[in-house]
Parts: C-alpha cells; sequence; structure tokens
C-alpha cells in the first residue's frame, strides 16, 4: 500500500446536463472552430507552397534559357591576308589579324544583297563580338587553319538570340493556302491570291488596329476637362482626331490595310526569298522584297510570317528578322550548350556575360569567412557555456551577441567600411574585406546555435567523464563538444547561407564594381553572386534577364550543394557516435 489516496472516480457537476440539447450544440461549435483551425491552417501552407512554386517556376523559365546560345554555322574562308599578311605564323601577328573581315564575308556570301553601308552594319550586327574572339583563338590553337575554308559556329548577338527564342517578338507562320501570283520586281512587288491566309492577316490587322483606338481612346479619358489648358486641348484633339481615323480604317472589314513600322511585320517567305508587305486586302498585297526569291511567277509553296511586335518596337528590323529566317531555313543554325556562361567573367554584352568571376569571389569571400568565423564562433561558445564565470560581465556579453544577431546587416557593412578600408587600408572590393564584414555578420548567429547544441548534449555525459577521473577540459573536449558537433556544423551552415546570400554590408565595401578579371587572391578585385544578381537585375537590356534568373539558379545551386554538404559531416559525426 501506499500513502497516496486514490483519486475519486470522475462525476458529473452539479447542474450541468451533458446531455441537453445545449451542451450538444456547444460541443458541435467547438468540434467546427476546431475544423476551421485546421483547414485555415492547411490553407496557409497550401498558399505558401504555391508562392513559392510560382516563384521557382518563374526563376526557371526565364533562367534555364542563359544556359544554352544560338549560333550561325557559316563557312570561314581564313584569308591568309587577312590574318598572317607576313606569313611569319607568329602568335603576335595572328592576335592582331583581322578576324571581323572573315566574320563579314561569310555573312555577305550568304546575302549578297546587302550592299549599301546601313544594310551591311545591320547584317554584321546579327554576330556577337565574341565570335571574332572564337576565330582568334582557333587559329592561335591550330595555325593550320590559314588557308583553309572551315565551317564554324559564329556566335549570335544577344538581339538576335532573343528573336530566335521568340522574345523580341511572337512569331506566327500560315502555310498558303493556294497559288501565289508574284508580279513587279525591287520594291514594287504585287502579290496576287493568297485565299485565306490574306484574309487571316488582314482581319489580324484591323484587330492591331481597334486595340490601338481602345489605348488612344483611354489615354483621352485621363485628360483634363476641355478648355483648361491649351496643351492638353491641342492633346485631345489629336487623340480625338486618331482614334476617329483608326475608326474608319476598321468600319470596313474588307478594305485594304496599308502597314507602317507601327504595325505588325507581315513577311512572306517563298522558297529562300522574304517578301516584306506594305498593303494587306483579302486577295492583293503589295510588298518589297527584303531577300530576292527565285524567279517564278506563280508560286505554290510560300508561307506568311506575322511578327507580333511592331518594328518600331523590336531591337531587330525586318531586315535582320528575314535574314535569320531564312538561316533558320538553310539549317545554318544551331542551339548549344552555353558554356560561356560558367567560363566567362562579366561584360557588357549580355550573350558574353558569365559567372565564373562571380563564383569565385563567393567562394573565396566565403572561404575567408569560414575560417575566421568557425573558430572563433565555436570557441566562443565553449567559454561562454562551460568556463566563464555566471556575472554581470557575462550575461552582458550575451546580452549584446544575441542583439548583434538583430543588427541590420548594413551596419556591418559601415564598420567595415569605416575601419577595415579607411581604418586599416585594405583594398576595396577585395574578398579579404568581404569574408571580414561577413564574418562579423554570421558570428552571432554561430555562437548562439553552438551554445544551443552544447546545452542539447545530456549533462550525464559530462558528469560520467569527471565520475572516472577526466578533467573539466576534457570533458568538455572529448566528449560534450563531439556529441554537439552535429549541431554546431548545423548552425555553422545556417550562418554560411546567412552570408552567401548577403550584399548589402558588401555593398558597402566596394563589391559593386564592374570587374572583368577572375579574381586569384582574396585581395584582388572580385564581386560575388547576389551583387552580380543585383548588378544585371538593373540593367535594361531584356537578356540580362535571363542571365539575372540563371545566376540565381546558380546561386540555389551552391546553396543546396552546401546543406548536401551539412547533412554529410553530420551523419559522418553522428555514426562516430
Amino acid at each position: 500500500m501506499t500513502d497516496t489516496a486514490l483519486a475519486p472516480p470522475m462525476t458529473r457537476s452539479a447542474g450541468v446536463d451533458f446531455d441537453s440539447t445545449e451542451a450538444r450544440e456547444l460541443l458541435k461549435r467547438r468540434y467546427r472552430a476546431e475544423a476551421r483551425f485546421k483547414a485555415l491552417g492547411l490553407l496557409a501552407v497550401l498558399v505558401t507552397a504555391a508562392f513559392l512554386a510560382f516563384l521557382l517556376v518563374d526563376i526557371l523559365r526565364k533562367g534555364i534559357p542563359s544556359f544554352f546560345e544560338h549560333r550561325a554555322t557559316l563557312t570561314v574562308n581564313f584569308d591568309a591576308a587577312l590574318i598572317d599578311p607576313k606569313g611569319t605564323r607568329d602568335p603576335a601577328d595572328l592576335r592582331e589579324g583581322d578576324y571581323q573581315a572573315l566574320v563579314r564575308a561569310a555573312l555577305q556570301s550568304q546575302f549578297p544583297e546587302a550592299q549599301d553601308r546601313r544594310t551591311r552594319r545591320a547584317l554584321d550586327g546579327m554576330i556577337s563580338s565574341g565570335a571574332v574572339d572564337d576565330l582568334r583563338q582557333a587559329v592561335l590553337a591550330n595555325p593550320g587553319l590559314i588557308g583553309q575554308s572551315r565551317v564554324m559556329p559564329l556566335l549570335f548577338s544577344s538581339d538576335a538570340d532573343l528573336f530566335l527564342r521568340q522574345r523580341d517578338t511572337l512569331i506566327t507562320r500560315r502555310t498558303g493556302s493556294g497559288p501565289l501570283r508574284v508580279e513587279g520586281e525591287s520594291n514594287a512587288v504585287t502579290l496576287r491570291g493568297g485565299g485565306a491566309a490574306f484574309r487571316a492577316a488582314l482581319a489580324e490587322s484591323k484587330t492591331f488596329l481597334a486595340e490601338r483606338r481602345r489605348a488612344l481612346l483611354a489615354e483621352l479619358a485621363t485628360l483634363p476637362a476641355a478648355g483648361s489648358n491649351a496643351g492638353v486641348d491641342t492633346k485631345r484633339t489629336e487623340l480625338e482626331q486618331a482614334a476617329a481615323s483608326i475608326q474608319a480604317r476598321i468600319a470596313d472589314a474588307n478594305a485594304p490595310e496599308t502597314l507602317t513600322d507601327r504595325e505588325p511585320s507581315l513577311l512572306v517567305a517563298i522558297g529562300d526569298g522574304i517578301l516584306k508587305i506594305t498593303e494587306i486586302g483579302a486577295n492583293e498585297a503589295k510588298a518589297t522584297t527584303l531577300i530576292a526569291p527565285k524567279p517564278g511567277s506563280i508560286i505554290t509553296e510560300w508561307s506568311l510570317l506575322t511578327l507580333r511586335v511592331p518594328e518600331t518596337n523590336r531591337r531587330v528590323n525586318d531586315n535582320v528578322s528575314a535574314w535569320l529566317e531564312i538561316l533558320a531555313q538553310r539549317g545554318l543554325t544551331e542551339r548549344a550548350f552555353n558554356a560561356r556562361f560558367f567560363q566567362n567573367g562579366d561584360s557588357r554584352e549580355p550573350e558574353l556575360a558569365g559567372i565564373r568571376g562571380a563564383l569565385i569571389g563567393s567562394a573565396l569571400t566565403l572561404m575567408v569567412t569560414l575560417l575566421l568565423c568557425v573558430p572563433i564562433g565555436v570557441a566562443a561558445a565553449i567559454y561562454l557555456e562551460e568556463f566563464a564565470p555566471k556575472n554581470r560581465f557575462t550575461d552582458l556579453l550575451e546580452v549584446n551577441i544575441n542583439n548583434l544577431a538583430a543588427v541590420p546587416s548594413i551596419v556591418f557593412g559601415l564598420l567595415g567600411l569605416a575601419v577595415f578600408l579607411n581604418a586599416f587600408d585594405l583594398p576595396r572590393s577585395a574578398p579579404l574585406v568581404g569574408g571580414l564584414v561577413l564574418a562579423l555578420l554570421v558570428l552571432p548567429t554561430i555562437i548562439i546555435a553552438s551554445r544551443a547544441a552544447l546545452k542539447a548534449v545530456p549533462p550525464s555525459i559530462k558528469e560520467a567523464a569527471l565520475g572516472v577521473g577526466a578533467s573539466h577540459q576534457q570533458a568538455v573536449f572529448h566528449h560534450v563538444l563531439p556529441l554537439a558537433m552535429p549541431g554546431i556544423m548545423t548552425g555553422t551552415i545556417i550562418g554560411m547561407a546567412h552570408a552567401l546570400g548577403e550584399t548589402a554590408p558588401l555593398l558597402m565595401i566596394g563589391m559593386v564594381a564592374f570587374i572583368v578579371d577572375i579574381p586569384g587572391a582574396i585581395t584582388e578585385a572580385a564581386t560575388v553572386l547576389p551583387v552580380q544578381i543585383f548588378l544585371w537585375s538593373d540593367l535594361p537590356e531584356l537578356a540580362f534577364q535571363s542571365r539575372t534568373a540563371g545566376a540565381i539558379i546558380v546561386l540555389l545551386g551552391f546553396l543546396l550543394v552546401m546543406n548536401a554538404a551539412a547533412v554529410i559531416l553530420r551523419r559522418m559525426f553522428e555514426r562516430r557516435w
């Protein structure tokens, strides 16, 4: 028997009838409230997952194209008179060769009709300046190419690449539905026939005009009342006249439409030729020649291309669009893996910009951060948790460490600017200074996480070690610390992930500079991935949006690799104990 009194049996409270209708309704309301709470919690999880999925899909959709590039596969004649006029084959002379002339000649052989200066400049602009460097490197690696003709991949410019990926404009292709009669020459070509393709194109032109009219009316509605300002009245009159003119054009669905550079472009592809329609009707069109087709009055195989974005709003004009279309038809374009994205440093030309410099800069900066903050942070945690006396000084120290973990990161950047750059005169925009600043930033996180890991070790472990004669230091370093190592590694990875994604403190120490060279040491100028992403996101070129998303994907992959390494290390330590 025990002295503990047996608990009395549970009885109904006096005056409460649990079988009454009121009690049952109260119970139902409680169940409904619990069900609502569970549903709201599930809804919150689903909404969060949806936002994360949308963000990930958007990043992948924009970033994956940056891992691929478009190239023209043209026959290049390595003319010795252009790249080695002295005939010495000396590398110094070969570097000075006119490789741009080789690219120009390869393009001219495909489009001999490009004769005037303006057209030739547009033709040359299709190919990136990186193609010239590729040819130079190929000749330096193999001087035997001199005097030969080889099929070489020539990198397209970013504008041409966007067009081929249909990011610059959406292209709609319609196969001709009947024979097409071609009359006239050069800038006065008349196309008769067309059938359903011409009628559909005419209807699209009317639809585009209706959209323009709605935009004009919407702009007109935002203007102040008439008579308030002479300039506003003039603007109102212009908008009203433009809207009325467009309304007159779309009133008759079968009336021909004159196409300007403010409407979507219509191109007729006839074999190896391209014609640009200037006036479209239901069964007849007028056009100008962009690329002359083979002679023939009646064409049975043809197609109609609609470039949805007007020429004034596109990076490539209709001439370049026609050349790119013909190259694709001839099978002279290819899509390949973009190794430059991982091999090159930053560049002003989007197709040549890469992240190698930022990757190496991030690795060097994180190495400095890791070498500084892990030994100091773990040692500080061990001292505060196991050896420091409990007094007001240590209490104040603990409070300050906890407060430092919540200090905005830009404050550490200002500290690094004042101390490391101004006082110590360390090199600006160097991984050494970046690592020092980030070490100060993540040190409180590592100390707090390491102390928590030491506290989580059962006290019996240390007590057993002390009981068999171990010193306090031996008990901590031989028994407590190994068991706490998985938690310390977790805290370290959290701190390093925090450092990997930081931008503000690095901007303060000058790592926002445009740096092309690849850093080779911690004292050389460099940038890091988050800063590179920040720089690219601020550039107006559409091609840099893809580069930005691609760099974000690499940054996330970098973080996943770090987390995987942390998991492996934790399991290694856990298997030992």
